[in-house]
């Protein structure tokens, strides 16, 4: 799974946390105009191994940013800072 965004939310059908973490990216990107996808994890094993027992996780450029509640600000902050 590869994608151009730079975050990833993973989720599955039915978590209300999941759709707080949806409202939470919306409002981020609309800051930061930066786009993000979703993963299913009923759509791959290997993501419902990993992740399945912490949904919703945000991956940053690949990597776990955060899981259960987006921290919107401390994504904002990490969205925004140069990369050293």
């Amino acid at each position: 799974m590869s994608s151009d965004a730079r975050l990833t939310l993973i989720t599955r059908p039915g978590c209300h946390l999941c759709d707080e973490a949806r409202e939470a990216l919306g409002r981020v990107v609309a800051v930061t105009g930066d786009r993000w996808v979703e993963w299913d994890v009923t759509d791959d094993v290997e993501l419902e191994r990993d992740y399945g027992d912490r949904l919703p996780v945000v991956l940053l450029d690949g990597k776990e940013h955060g899981y259960w509640r987006v921290e919107e600000d401390r994504l904002l902050r990490d969205l925004t800072t140069p990369q050293l």
